[in-house]
């Protein structure tokens, strides 16, 4: 079991609070409401903070104190990125600045008329890379492959909100596979598909391979798509720093033999092992990833 159900912890109430706060005391008031907030979660889901602290403690390696505390500053560090997803829905994108590493990376991609395929992860803040992508002139070429079981009330509240009008195009993910179609079509006009990699679901086809020295599972659907549509394959991490400021990284896959999606998976695990080891706080896959597989 991946013990992950594709939603997110979190009620309407909470987001409307801190929507108020930021837009009438700032980012960093909001900040200050996560005190206790953090303090709650670590307290009130005891699975999800067993999980944590296996990451920081084996996974890691941080000591047994510093694991304890890499608990809460866990928590702090995500209330922050949700935070500031919201702040940037609400058209504060003037609070916050941001370095493009790599960026013509995905410039070359759609230079080379093969398409892109983009892969990331539940870390950092990837849900805000098309506020990146609204910066550089892509019309409407990038494409985010989703699961569409979010809240939906929580959803259509953020999308009230927004200032701006989204030009970054979703697929969402469909039992019957018709979003192959629609991912298919994206590459053959030279479009970027945005794919994360991290997740899935208990129905979903899996492949294992090691991240941070232990085996886990992994979707096999994005590296069997990666692998055999004959596009060029990046990875795409939007990773917070203090200060409001975020850093997008592109970094290119190396060429890849056709159908290989044991190489592209394995390709992926070492990129996400490089961003782990710079931002380890920024993990948050809250369920009990490495044991998946054992599970089975």
């Amino acid at each position: 079991m991946s013990q992950w159900d594709g939603k997110s912890k979190g009620t309407l109430l909470g987001y409307q609070i801190f929507v108020n706060i930021i837009k009438k005391l700032g980012v960093n008031a909001a900040y200050g409401l996560l005190i206790p907030v953090a303090f709650y979660y670590v307290i009130a889901y005891p699975s999800t903070a067993r999980a944590m602290f296996y990451y920081y403690r084996k996974r890691q390696g941080f000591s047994l104190i510093k694991s304890l505390l890499a608990l809460y500053r866990g928590y702090f560090v995500f209330g922050q990125v949700l935070i500031d997803k919201i702040a940037l829905f609400a058209g504060l994108r003037n609070k916050f600045s941001f370095d493009f590493d790599g960026i013509e990376i995905l410039k070359q991609l759609l230079a080379e008329k093969k398409g892109g395929i983009l892969i990331s992860g539940h870390i950092g803040n990837f849900e805000i890379a098309e506020k990146f992508f609204a910066d550089i002139d892509f019309q409407q070429q990038i494409h985010i492959v989703a699961a569409d079981q979010e809240r939906t009330i929580i959803k259509d509240y953020l999308n009230a909100i927004a200032q701006e009008e989204s030009k970054v195009n979703f697929i969402h993910i469909k039992d019957d596979m018709s979003h192959i179609f629609e991912i298919t079509a994206a590459l053959a006009n030279n479009d970027l598909i945005c794919l994360t990699g991290d997740r899935y679901f208990d129905y979903s086809k899996t492949m294992s391979a090691p991240l941070l020295g232990e085996d886990a599972l992994f979707p096999a659907g994005t590296f069997m798509i990666a692998s055999r549509l004959n596009a060029p394959i990046a990875f795409v991490y939007v990773m917070k720093e203090p200060n409001l400021h975020y850093h997008l990284y592109t970094r290119r896959a190396a060429p890849i033999k056709h159908r290989d999606a044991q190489a592209v998976l394995n390709a992926y695990t070492e990129s996400m092992e490089q961003m782990l080891k710079r931002y380890p706080y920024q993990w948050f896959n809250f369920f009990d990833f490495w044991n998946a597989k054992k599970s089975k």
